[in-house]
């Protein structure tokens, strides 16, 4: 028998994806606390936005941080899209992914 160890990332009770290396794991957790502030900063704005639209443009902007950083620093996103291209290593590292659901209450 084997024993595996798994990293499991969890917000407000709920396991929201599970990992086989702390690196990812920590990461994924920052992406999180990243689109939560940006929630707070898009809930505030002027344009208005469903709270579903609020979470799931936060949750786009924190997963593509680096691009809109580029763009905010004055890059042409023409320039970034070199930059889109999927590595090697990130579709490994993809494949040790585990998406979990949501438990129902």
């Amino acid at each position: 028998m084997a024993v595996v160890v798994k990293y499991v990332v969890e917000r407000n009770g709920v396991e929201r994806m599970t990992f086989t290396s702390k690196k990812e794991a920590d990461a994924y957790d920052k992406m999180l606390d990243i689109a939560e502030s940006l929630e707070g900063l898009l809930a505030n704005a002027d344009v208005p936005l469903s709270e579903q639209q609020v979470e799931g443009l936060a949750l786009q902007i924190a997963k593509q941080k680096d691009e809109f950083m580029q763009v905010l620093k004055g890059a042409k996103p023409s320039e970034n899209k070199a930059e889109k291209k999927p590595k090697a290593q990130d579709k490994d590292s993809q494949e040790n992914v585990t998406e979990l659901k949501a438990k129902e209450a």
